[in-house]
């Protein structure tokens, strides 16, 4: 890895072009009166006379390898060390059929809420420096997506494979709370965190929302809760046998009282998300709320290697005031 310790040595060379123009302007070639000069025109020039015109360009050459010697280039290795401890995060997503509701815009066209959801996790995930993080994902059964993990690369891939439906119709939130408790405490750390995300209510499943909570609180687990969807009715695309595709208005309610619940059980917070801007924000305002001190260590080793410029300009000017004395001397 090359770099200069004196980079600002480097505006000395918008001096040389102005050095050039004011020696060319300055010095004016002397002029010879003849009568006629084309019987000399064909003797053809000596190699020292074609080699004339670059020996003023030795003594600009010196200047600038000069210029960069003085910048001090220097060439070696740099290695950087981060040392944290990180945090586990367990993103626990909604699958149930609900997330098939089309009350999001994307880039200027609708699309579910699953899709809406999809791209700012990816977002969120990319921002995260030495986290683990995890996936559980939920409709009517919980199960774990992806176990603790800094592969940040294969978390956003099984995001993206995603399916609504895909476990199940209904949504088991205490269920996807207790998933996630337990991947929480496959790996120790000195803070684990979960986000759930949903757009209905706790229908399903073994575990009741309110005794995930309270395990979760017992275990020191903080749970940011989301509630994600308009209000009101919402748009379903479903296929008729008899009319085709066509869209239907269904009423979707979300649980807020229990999310909000959990969310304050267990230290978290809990955020109502309408439309993607909101739901972008949610989880901006959660990634600074949870942030990792990351220690950085920079080790460097550099040799300097001006000399290897400093060196051959000193040659140079040996040569030039030579050639300038003997050979090509000028006479006033």
């Amino acid at each position: 890895m090359l770099r200069f310790a004196s980079p600002w040595f480097f505006l000395l060379l918008l001096l040389v072009p102005l050095i050039v123009w004011y020696r060319r302007r300055r010095h004016r070639p002397p002029t010879m009166a003849s009568s006629a000069l084309f019987p000399a025109a064909a003797v053809p020039a000596s190699a020292a006379l074609r080699l004339r015109p670059m020996v003023p360009a030795l003594k600009y050459l010196v200047l600038v390898l000069m210029i960069v010697a003085l910048a001090r280039p220097q060439w070696g290795t740099e290695r950087t060390e981060v040392q944290t401890e990180g945090i586990n995060i367990v993103l626990a997503l909604d699958l149930s059929e609900s997330m098939a509701a089309l009350d999001f815009k994307k880039e200027g066209r609708v699309v579910n809420r699953l899709e809406a959801v999809k791209g700012v996790v990816e977002n969120f995930v990319a921002g995260r420096t030495g986290d683990r993080i995890g996936m559980v994902v939920f409709g009517t059964h919980a199960y774990t997506q992806l176990p603790l993990t800094r592969d940040y690369n294969t978390i956003v891939s099984m995001l993206e494979r995603l399916k609504i439906g895909a476990a199940g119709k209904q949504t088991a939130i205490g269920d996807a709370i207790g998933i996630s408790i337990k991947r929480l405490a496959d790996i120790e750390s000195k803070s684990n965190v979960i986000i759930l995300l949903t757009d209905g209510q706790s229908n399903a499943g073994e575990l009741s929302p309110e005794t995930a909570g309270q395990i979760a609180k017992e275990k020191s687990v903080k749970i940011y809760t989301i509630g994600v969807g308009s209000r009101g009715k919402a748009p379903f695309l479903v296929n008729d046998p008899i009319f085709g595709q066509r869209y239907v208005y269904q009423r979707v309610s979300i649980d807020e009282e229990t999310l909000k619940a959990i969310a304050e059980q267990t230290g978290g917070l809990y955020f109502r998300a309408e439309n993607l801007e909101g739901l972008q924000e949610i989880y901006d305002t959660i990634d600074k709320l949870e942030k990792t001190e990351v220690k950085v260590d920079i080790f460097a080793d550099y040799s300097e290697i001006y000399p290897w410029l400093l060196v051959p300009a000193v040659i140079l000017l040996l040569v030039y005031v030579v050639l300038r004395n003997t050979r090509f001397l000028v006479v006033p």
